[in-house]
């Protein structure tokens, strides 16, 4: 992605939540860290900000239209679309680049063409809605080729920060799993990306995996009617975006092994396998861009095992971006996990309610998966088993849209014991609504 070009106004701060008493031989420690950016865009996707237009204005977004033959069943939904993607070009800050690109089994330059970027302004933003009225449907699906054409068009300004906004109706059938796997880690670090499925033809696991591998939120739009309302919030969300880049750097003494790190909220992000090596001791994990907002880490190290009454520093959580040359630019802000033995039974054996609640978010969301993978198998015992703890989870830690969502999809019987019955008959939109949505958690309740 772009280098970390000019100041930002956004001030980071993380917090720590653990118990930091072990047992005599205690090794496992766990933190939930909080870091929360403020002073930058948007919170919770209010307008952005204002800021200086012009051709520093730190930002460029590619906005990706499914154009596959499928779109024109039923007509309204390519009207949809191309209303959505003019709702969402309404929304572009003067002064930000900005590229429209038509998706089929090739990608296609619709918006300003010519292999270059457009900068928003009146005139530029009406005559990408001139350009969005040709859209037709006709062709096949091949995402990996739209990422490509994206990330070319977007590594060609000079700006902090890049963005994607890709729509997709159907199943990526002409290409394979590995082409668009390759392009997906060409892509990661150099652009963010959110990713919606319209309807009810597409695959949940391929549009949730683009956004997963770049950093960014997928959600199903079942009725195209719905797009242009959900174009506008990406696009004003994106808009607020005021730092790139940005990564967890996470320093561990001699003899600590980090077990995993994984982002718990505002969704459950696996984050483990992701890091890069950024000196001794120390891994940075990516967390991609920020504006004003707040986000939630679950960090667990493995300690050397101490005697009763020692103390160590287990873990130092830091924020940085990375720069080109090598080095990082620290953002300021720092959280320290500890681990210190003790005797005392109630001390060590206490479990953080933060840690708690997230654990069985993380719990929550891969239930709710496994539940419906295995439904789809026809493995009816097994699902109920999953989806009923899922049902008894959501209920326990107070995650009321998630168990709104199991409720489409199961009867519930008795919601504190998980007791459940499949139910015979599911809207495809329902089930497909609840495996997009199963990573979205809710924070501990006050």
């Amino acid at each position: 992605m772009a280098n970390f070009s000019k100041p930002s106004v956004s001030r980071f701060s993380v917090d720590v939540y653990q118990n930091e008493y072990l047992p005599e031989g205690g090794r496992e420690v766990n933190a939930i860290v909080t870091v929360t950016s403020t002073g930058g865009g948007t919170l919770a996707g209010a307008s952005a900000a204002p800021r200086p237009a012009g051709p520093d204005a730190g930002a460029a977004v590619a906005l990706m239209v499914d154009c596959s033959g499928s779109m024109d069943y039923p007509p309204t939904k390519m009207r949809n679309a191309r209303d959505a993607t003019a709702a969402a070009v309404d929304t572009l800050r003067d002064g930000v680049h900005f590229a429209v690109i038509g998706g089929t089994h090739v990608a296609k330059e619709v918006y300003p063409g010519g292999g270059r970027l457009a900068v928003a302004d009146a005139g530029t933003r009406e005559q990408a809605k001139q350009a969005l009225r040709r859209l037709s449907a006709g062709g096949g699906t091949a995402i990996g080729t739209w990422l490509r054409l994206a990330d070319r068009l977007l590594s060609s300004a000079d700006v902090a920060i890049r963005h994607g906004i890709l729509l997709t109706d159907g199943r990526n059938e002409h290409e394979s799993p590995e082409d668009l796997k390759a392009a997906l880690d060409a892509c990661a670090g150099r652009f963010t990306c959110d990713a919606r499925g319209v309807g009810t033809d597409w695959e949940v696991k391929e549009v949730t995996s683009i956004a997963s591998a770049l950093l960014g939120s997928a959600d199903i739009v079942a009725d195209p009617a719905g797009l242009a309302a959900d174009f506008t919030r990406m696009m004003e969300t994106a808009m607020g975006k005021e730092v790139a880049d940005v990564a967890l750097r996470v320093w561990t003494p001699v003899g600590t092994t980090i077990r995993f790190v994984k982002q718990v909220a505002p969704t459950v992000e696996e984050l483990t396998d992701r890091r890069t090596e950024a000196g001794p001791r120390a891994g940075d994990y990516p967390t991609g861009s920020w504006g004003d907002e707040s986000r939630d880490y679950h960090v667990c190290v493995e300690v050397p095992a101490a005697g009763l009454g020692q103390e160590m520093l287990a873990a130092r959580v830091s924020l940085v971006v990375p720069q080109p040359d090598g080095s990082a630019q620290n953002l300021g802000a720092q959280g320290l996990v500890r681990a210190v033995w003790t005797d005392d039974m109630t001390a060590s054996t206490s479990i953080n309610p933060q840690v708690a609640h997230y654990t069985g978010q993380a719990e929550l969301a891969q239930a709710i998966q496994e539940g419906l993978d295995l439904r789809k198998a026809g493995d009816i015992d097994g699902a109920t088993a999953k989806l009923g703890r899922a049902v008894q989870l959501a209920g326990a830690s107070g995650n009321a849209d998630t168990a709104k969502l199991l409720a489409k999809v199961v009867d519930v019987v008795d919601a504190a014991t998980g007791t459940v019955r499949l139910k015979a008959k599911v809207a495809e939109a329902d089930e497909m609504t609840l495996e997009t949505r199963s990573t979205k958690t809710v924070r501990v309740k006050k």
